[in-house]
């Protein structure tokens, strides 16, 4: 049963298994309260493969978290990610992704966003 996420005074904290049960989008962004870039889970059934789709400006981040991702890019390009593959993809650049798994889920974390990297702006206190 999904859980609320446990919030303070600027910070949210939650798990995957929090935000909802099942194939389908863990709405991290929202869930958090996260403002800076655009940030979710899916979870794809067993050999399940996604529409293609890009975006007009947005640049992507996908980390692997369970199983075996099929990553194809525009060009048709194909390249099959396990747990810790990282894949960065441009905003016009179509993609599918294909769990490879006839018998599990596969679990993928992906962060977008459109603005530029901010550098090093920590201060220790």
């Amino acid at each position: 049963m999904p859980k609320d996420p446990i919030k303070g005074d600027g910070w949210a904290v939650a798990s995957l298994t929090d935000l909802g049960e099942g194939p389908g989008f863990r709405k991290i962004r929202s869930a958090l309260g996260v403002t800076a870039f655009g940030v979710n889970a899916v979870v794809l059934p067993p050999s399940y493969q996604t529409h293609g789709h890009f975006h007009e400006r947005q640049q992507e981040l996908y980390l692997v978290l369970e199983g075996e991702i099929e990553f194809q890019f525009g060009d048709d390009e194909r390249h099959t990610l396990g747990r810790g593959g990282i894949a960065r993809v441009d905003p016009k650049t179509v993609r599918r992704l294909r769990n490879t798994s006839p018998d599990a889920e596969a679990v993928y974390f992906c962060v977008g966003g459109d603005g530029g990297y901010v550098g090093r702006d920590g201060t220790n206190v």
